[in-house]
């Protein structure tokens, strides 16, 4: 099971990075969802799902020494994003973009999540090898 739980990680994220591009992109194309849009959601969507799918995912896909911090700062961005809207747009915002985040917060946690069993599976691994006698190994 080595790594196995950092490549289902990667994978979500790929997955979520390419839906926020899909869907931010059809609105920056001028494609009407049929609620409505604050300007910046669209650009912020389109710009993490890049930066998700091309840089995150590959980070946990490695396990680079960045990857937590490259998913930890994503899941913080969203659920500061989550707070402006709202707080600041309380009153505007449509139901679906705060679902949506919703939905990106979660999978965050849940990416995370995998991201620190697989740390715990590989530091309990190690800690085995090294209480071994160096005959035994």
């Amino acid at each position: 099971m080595k790594g196995i739980l950092n490549k289902l990680a990667a994978v979500v994220a790929l997955i979520i990075g390419a839906m926020a591009i899909f869907a931010g992109g059809k609105v920056l194309l001028g494609i009407d969802p049929g609620y409505y849009v604050i300007d910046w959601v669209p650009v912020y969507n389109f710009s993490m799902g890049i930066i998700t799918a091309f840089i995150t995912a590959i980070l946990i896909w490695k396990n680079h020494r960045f990857a937590w911090m490259a998913a930890g700062a994503t899941l913080a961005a969203h659920v500061i994003v989550m707070i402006v809207l709202q707080t600041v747009y309380r009153s505007s915002v449509a139901q679906e973009s705060i679902q949506a985040m919703t939905i990106r917060i979660v999978v965050w946690v849940m990416i995370l999540s995998l991201l620190f069993i697989q740390s715990r599976i590989v530091k309990t691994s190690y800690q085995r090898i090294e209480s071994q006698p160096r005959e035994a190994r």
